[in-house]
């Protein structure tokens, strides 16, 4: 029996940008192309139910369950349990920073919180918290492995490392479960369990997690509940939406952890919307009820969870070739930033350095490619200043990494384009 594949080309023409020309779109990371749908809901939203939500006339009734779809879509990729564990905002790193600022009044100082040195989202907040509060910030680092001795960059975040960090004074652990450089996939259910585990053993006060799944969100499915985590954000726009982003917090947090942030008078004390001042734009909320319906035609069984089966399963048609040609080329001094093997507990997010006598610059490399026209790569520390830096040896920060980032959408023949071009750009 052949083994189901995603139609690849029926997934393509759901997206006008990528269907319509012969662009090759490869820095998804940074933002992925936007789908009809949702280009076509937001038009009908503002043309046809432009109103004030909570009105009784016709139009307003409208609008408001249009609305509603729209946090409803939003809990279905989340798997929350509930819509009042939702809320959105325009950016992660916002709705990040409301988290930190709800969360302030249940805080001691003395207290610590761990977080990674990945984008800087889900680490900002939590740094300028402790500032504010007279708090420990730690950082999980990620360290290199053992299994490739020949490449200091092949870095990971590895659980050894970060259990000897909590402590008895540990208030939260806020981490990655995909890194958007190095694109390997935390197994967070396992982390968080372990993270719980050892609270319990050193007697914490109260031990949360917040997870940034802005880099995971295009790959895998989220499972709140599953994993049992209490905060968790991404960004729409980074799941084949518009712009915006969706916040989950855990209905028990929003009780017992969370304090308001809207107006006094309102009253939110069971909802997220306690961490949503004021209304994100309505057409935008609406038209994420076309992600998921999305997700869920990939696959005959139309479910979210087959839908996403698939695409990891074409991800590594993608990422092997990529990883395969850019291993080949150590002796001239490509190392990649991140683990060198292709298996599913990597998305073909990839990043890589030129060392050495031969050492080339990002910049320099990423030109060949703008050069070439009708295809788009970038170079930079896209905002995981702190894993770059810590990166050994040093490399120039603002040169930083190369980075090749491809979703389900993308092609096996774009991918022997960009290993073309990369020919080109190493000469």
């Amino acid at each position: 029996m052949t083994a189901v594949q995603l139609d690849v080309a029926a997934a393509r023409s759901a997206f006008p940008a990528v269907s319509s020309n012969s662009y090759i779109f490869a820095d998804n990371a940074g933002g992925s192309q936007c789908l009809r749908a949702v280009a076509e809901r937001v038009t009908d939203y503002l043309l046809n139910t432009n109103v004030q939500l909570g009105a009784d006339y016709s139009v307003s009734v409208i609008s408001t369950n249009r609305v509603a779809e729209g946090v409803e879509a939003a809990r279905q990729l989340l798997n929350a349990a509930s819509v009042d564990e939702v809320a959105f905002g325009g950016s992660s790193s916002m709705l990040a920073e409301n988290l930190s600022r709800a969360l302030e009044a249940d805080v001691v100082e003395g207290e610590e919180i761990i977080v990674t040195g990945e984008h800087e989202a889900n680490a900002g907040p939590w740094k300028r918290l402790a500032s504010r509060r007279g708090l420990t910030i730690k950082v999980w680092n990620a360290t290199p492995s053992p299994k490739t001795p020949n490449n200091p960059y092949s870095v990971s975040l590895h659980l050894e490392t970060l259990l000897p960090l909590i402590t008895s004074k540990t208030r939260l652990v806020a981490f990655t479960a995909c890194s958007n450089i190095l694109g390997s996939i935390v197994p967070v259910k396992k982390v968080i369990a372990a993270i719980k585990a050892k609270a319990r053993e050193v007697g914490a006060r109260k031990v949360e997690t917040s997870v940034d799944c802005v880099a995971y969100a295009p790959h895998r499915r989220i499972d709140v509940q599953d994993w049992g985590v209490d905060y968790c954000f991404f960004s729409v726009y980074k799941v084949y939406g518009a712009h915006l982003s969706v916040l989950y917090t855990r209905a028990e947090c929003i009780k017992s952890s969370l304090s308001s942030l809207t107006h006094h008078f309102l009253s939110y004390d069971n909802s997220s919307l306690k961490l949503q001042p004021g209304g994100t734009g309505y057409e935008l909320v609406y038209s994420t009820t076309a992600v998921p319906e999305y997700l869920k035609s990939l696959s005959s069984a139309g479910t979210l969870e087959a839908g996403f089966e698939l695409i990891a399963q074409h991800e590594q048609t993608l990422i092997r070739p990529l990883l395969t040609y850019l291993k080949s080329k150590e002796s001239r001094g490509v190392r990649i930033v991140g683990e060198e093997s292709a298996d599913p507990s990597r998305v073909p997010t990839v990043s890589f350095v030129v060392v050495g006598p031969q050492k080339k610059s990002s910049k320099e490399i990423v030109r060949t490619f703008d050069q070439a026209g009708n295809i788009g790569i970038r170079y930079g520390h896209f905002y995981a200043y702190t894993l770059i830096e810590g990166l050994e040896p040093k490399i120039d920060l603002a040169d930083a990494i190369v980075r090749i980032s491809l979703v389900h959408y993308n092609t096996v023949e774009e991918v022997e384009k960009i290993i073309e071009l990369l020919d080109l750009a190493l000469v």
